[in-house]
């Protein structure tokens, strides 16, 4: 899971917007596009991967935190 989230943290933030999309079009209905649409970007965006730069002893890093992981990894 770790190698994945490393290489591809990019792409959950759109995935998860689409995917937030289709379930209030398909399932909840919702009617208005542009509440729709302000909806799933907004989910998307607070349940998706943040990227931190923090400062360590030795030097600057990549820090990459999600809610639905324990433990932040670290990046290149």
């Amino acid at each position: 899971m770790e190698k994945f989230l490393r290489k591809f943290h990019r792409i959950i933030y759109p995935l998860l917007t689409i995917f937030f999309l289709l379930i209030l079009d398909k399932i909840f209905h919702v009617e208005p596009d542009w509440l729709r649409i302000a909806v799933a970007i907004a989910l998307g965006y607070f349940l998706s991967p943040k990227k931190k730069i923090i400062q360590t002893q030795t030097g600057e890093k990549k820090q990459l935190t999600w809610i639905f992981l324990k433990n932040p990894i670290f990046l290149d």
